[in-house]
């Protein structure tokens, strides 16, 4: 379902997730303002226009995204990836040990695992806010990303879309801990014992914006794990033109 959903939001960009090169070649064509800022060409090789380097690109962020969104997207996304799992928030993590103590520790697990279920829930919110980012990238902008280090696309991301992504994410967030029972269990392990925890120095987090901020950052290092190995393994260049552009660093 998720997947389906994917495609239905980023076909703004991509029109279809099944023919991105040919989507991706007519996005290609510079607005009046892209090319007023960039009276330069850019060039991999002899053989390649500037346009195929910003195409390629957007077929490397397009896959990398993807890649990014169905994996985390998912159920077990975050919670079964232990490098990415969302960990209990520093405050409350100084009270862990107190609150098993107390015969507390299955209310510990649920509200972490329901951490986890909300970002995963929130991730394809995505799709839409990278998609936008992708229809502004300018030749300046695919030249900067090119001669970058293994993650310069991610870092383009980021810098773009890092607000908006925020904003698009939050309340979904905040709709998705209310229903799971997040805001529920963190009364429970913090209002039941709030002094105690306040001689601990637990103070009062804000979950939506705290699950936000960590789905927002396992996302993007999902995306540049994927543009690593596309810079780096010609293995993983699943189309010619990212062969042609990635192929001639």
């Amino acid at each position: 379902m998720k997947k389906l959903m994917l495609c239905a939001v980023t076909a703004v960009v991509l029109t279809g997730c099944a023919d991105m090169n040919g989507v991706l070649g007519a996005m290609t064509q510079p607005s009046p303002t892209a090319a007023g800022g960039n009276q330069g060409s850019v060039h991999i090789d002899t053989r390649q226009q500037p346009v195929d380097v910003a195409s390629g690109l957007r077929a490397a962020l397009s896959q990398g995204v993807t890649t990014a969104i169905n994996t985390l997207g998912k159920s077990g996304g975050f919670w079964d990836n232990p490098a990415l799992r969302l960990p209990l928030p520093a405050s409350l993590a100084k009270a862990e040990k107190t609150l098993r103590k107390l015969g507390m520790g299955s209310k510990v697990d649920e509200f972490q695992l329901a951490l986890n279920q909300a970002a995963e829930q929130a991730v394809p919110q995505a799709a839409q806010v990278f998609g936008d980012a992708l229809k502004q990238m300018t030749l300046a902008d695919a030249q900067g990303i090119l001669k970058g280090g293994n993650d310069a696309a991610t870092q383009y991301f980021r810098r773009t879309s890092g607000t908006a992504l925020a904003a698009k994410m939050e309340p979904i967030v905040a709709s998705v801990t209310q229903k799971v029972g997040v805001t529920q269990l963190y009364k429970q392990l913090v209002g039941d014992n709030a002094a105690l925890l306040a001689l601990a120095g637990v103070q009062n987090t804000d979950i939506d914006r705290y699950v936000t901020e960590k789905a927002m950052d396992g996302l993007f290092s999902k995306i540049a794990e994927e543009e690593g190995r596309i810079r780096t393994d010609p293995m993983a260049r699943g189309t010619e033109l990212l062969k042609q552009v990635f192929g001639g660093q």
